[in-house]
């Protein structure tokens, strides 16, 4: 059987140093942040980045969208969260 989304993130989670969640939620700003650090994703912005832009930079780096131009800003599905447990090194437990 395939992980669920709130298990995938959950190894997205773990593998980038962030906690497990219980209950299903998507990432938040620090989460993304996480991420965007465990992809050498350089955020550009002084102080805090927007969730969308980094949602954004996410799915270049990944190969979800061609470029940052390109890409959706919307919460991520369960393929997106799985390209980018890929791209992070993370293996979720079916």
């Amino acid at each position: 059987m395939s992980p669920t989304v709130h298990e995938v993130r959950n190894a997205i989670r773990v593998t980038t140093g962030r906690f497990e969640r219980e209950f299903e939620a998507s990432f938040t700003k620090e989460e993304l942040q996480a991420i965007c650090e465990a992809l050498e994703v350089d955020v550009d912005e002084a102080g805090r980045p927007s969730t969308t832009r980094m949602r954004r930079l996410i799915r270049a780096q990944v190969g979800i969208a061609e470029s940052l131009e390109a890409a959706d800003d919307s919460t991520f599905r369960k393929a997106d969260l799985q390209a980018i447990a890929d791209g992070v090194g993370a293996s979720p437990e079916p």
